[in-house]
């Protein structure tokens, strides 16, 4: 008997009906029950080697039953909005899908996104229960006013007074949950952005948008069942109980990935034949340089995909030298709004570079993913009501990415002025505008420019962040730069920042002259004249590779002593 892998998509796929994306899992518990779901290190025996502890898919669901069966017995209903505040891997897995089953919206946030930022997003999404450890319960205590909304309370952990402990809600029943009768357009999930260029925004999923994800997934990374994915973005581990892939849940705490330990994150993948795995480039240039370091191969691996921030080239060439072809690497581009867009190898990333050899061009994001169109648009800072306001442009004109398609969400949660100035009416269907900037190349490759809000407008043009930054990133001195604009807009001063590569020998003033010349060699960056040296980039919670332009452009103003 083949087992799920052997099997074609069309004898696989269409047998998961219904529209509440939570089916995916009784699915595979009745089809793949002994394939494990999930797979988490917990802890080192005598000699030094990780213990692992596996759940199977029927282990999986019926855990979720019985925490559906328990949540709605204690007043949880379909529709209700709840605050899930529970660690990565097992727990949010199991939470998640039970209140999908439930047909409840889970909010998932960032709790790391500030104490100030915390409480505005809370307050926009008026959860009325929240789910969480013991010290996400101390919310209620510290923003009362944010979590007012708040009318069921469950600790996953000790119970705390006004709450319920989780384990005592886990009904101990074998009869599968039903679940709950939903509609594609019903709200699934509110999932926010990661603020990279403002307060994080809560971001409405349907069950049809989740489905829709699916699907382009598969089909663009030819994912199989029975694969072992790690899921660094921890959101992903989602996507594969309806993959039928094993998540294994790495050694990395998913709001600090560029601190990982790099020699465990190769053991874990090692260890476990990981496959594929999705998550920060930050995590990647700690991983390849330690592997390059120590002559270390990835076989097992089929595919790494990274998202969250451009990719440098260099990064693909290390994995090239990790991985064993055909496995590559891939940068799907998207945003929490609409995921994925498009997508690219890094073989062909490469090739591209060498079509194009001028950091000017900026970076090569792919061809539009399967069933999403993709346009540019002139730039504006002005809301768009309709798609007969605006127009496409031509191929090689820089211009706004919109995106349109059935994975695209159509609005934030609470955000009507976000929702307004970011979706363009076009009929039934909604255009994403995605606060990036680019062109279409003369084969239907988008090439990024950098964000819409982060361009420097001074009296004599505007200047993008992604060709500016990735000509300054060719000195070998520099780790990053980042382009800011220091004073109003239209008349805005240009500096370029730049953090060093560790054990630069050479001295500040040096490297500042040999900006400067750099500078000189384009039309394009002729005009910067100020360069200053930061020890450290402040960046994103989620991906650790996010520049927060805005908060460096106010150090800059300091530095030069340029009035506000």
């Amino acid at each position: 008997m083949r087992n799920l892998s052997q099997r074609s998509e069309t004898e696989l796929w269409p047998k998961v009906v219904g529209a509440n994306v939570a089916r995916y899992l009784p699915w595979m518990a009745q089809h793949i029950p002994k394939q494990t779901a999930i797979i988490t290190g917990v802890g080192r025996d005598r000699s030094g080697k990780v213990i692992y502890r596996r759940q199977s898919f029927a282990g999986l669901n019926t855990a979720s039953d019985r925490l559906a069966w328990g949540l709605t017995a204690y007043g949880f209903r379909p529709g209700m909005r709840v605050l899930l505040m529970v660690p990565a891997g097992e727990p949010l897995i199991r939470l998640t899908f039970a209140l999908l089953k439930a047909g409840c919206v889970p909010i998932l946030i960032d709790p790391a996104m500030g104490r100030r930022n915390l409480a505005q997003c809370i307050a926009e999404v008026a959860p009325e229960a929240l789910i969480g450890v013991p010290r996400a319960h101390l919310l209620r205590l510290i923003f009362p006013r944010a979590c007012s909304t708040i009318k069921h309370a469950v600790s996953v952990g000790p119970a705390l007074p006004g709450t319920v402990a989780l384990h005592e809600l886990e009904v101990a029943v074998n009869a599968p949950f039903a679940l709950a009768e939903v509609a594609p357009t019903d709200p699934a999930a509110i999932v926010f952005t990661s603020g990279s260029t403002g307060t994080p925004k809560g971001v409405l999923y349907t069950h049809g948008m989740f489905e829709a994800q699916i699907h382009v997934l598969r089909e663009l990374f030819g994912i199989e069942p029975g694969e072992i994915e790690m899921p660094a973005f921890p959101l992903f581990a989602l996507f594969n109980v309806a993959l039928g892939v094993t998540s294994a849940i790495p050694p990395i705490d998913p709001t600090r990935p560029a601190r990982c330990d790099p020699a465990a994150v190769v053991e874990f993948i090692r260890d476990l034949g990981v496959t594929s795995t999705f998550g920060s480039p930050a995590i990647w240039e700690k991983v390849t340089a330690y592997c390059l370091e120590h002559g270390i191969q990835l076989p097992s691996l089929r595919r790494v995909l990274m998202a969250g921030a451009p990719v440098p080239a260099y990064l693909h060439e290390r994995l090239h030298q990790i991985l064993i072809p055909p496995a590559d690497s891939f940068t799907p581009y998207g945003a929490t709004e609409a995921l994925p867009v498009t997508s690219i190898s890094g073989r062909e990333v490469l090739a591209a570079r060498a079509e194009q050899p001028s950091p000017l061009a900026g970076t090569c994001v792919g061809w539009p993913a399967s069933g999403v169109k993709v346009a540019i648009i002139p730039i504006s800072d002005q809301p768009i009501r309709s798609w007969q306001e605006t127009q496409s442009l031509p191929a090689g004109v820089i211009g706004e990415i919109c995106v349109s398609g059935p994975a695209v969400t159509r609005e934030y949660v609470g955000r009507p002025q976000a929702t307004a100035l970011t979706k363009i009416a076009d009929g039934d269907q909604v255009w994403h505008r995605m606060g990036d900037l680019g062109y279409f190349d003369e084969y239907g490759r988008l090439w990024f420019y950098g964000r819409k809000s982060q361009r420097v407008i001074t009296s004599y043009g505007t200047l993008f962040t992604e060709p500016v930054e990735l000509l300054f990133n060719q000195h070998p001195a520099v780790a990053r730069s980042a382009l800011v604009g220091v004073g109003p807009s239209g008349a805005q001063l240009p500096v370029v920042i730049v953090e060093r590569r560790p054990q630069v020998t050479i001295a500040p003033t040096q490297l500042i002259a040999e900006l400067r010349q750099l500078a000189a060699t384009t039309e394009m960056t002729a005009s910067i004249h100020n360069f200053l040296i930061h020890t450290a980039f402040p960046v994103d919670i989620r991906h650790n590779a996010k520049i927060f332009r805005e908060q460096l452009a106010v150090w800059a103003a300091k530095q030069l002593r340029v009035p506000g």
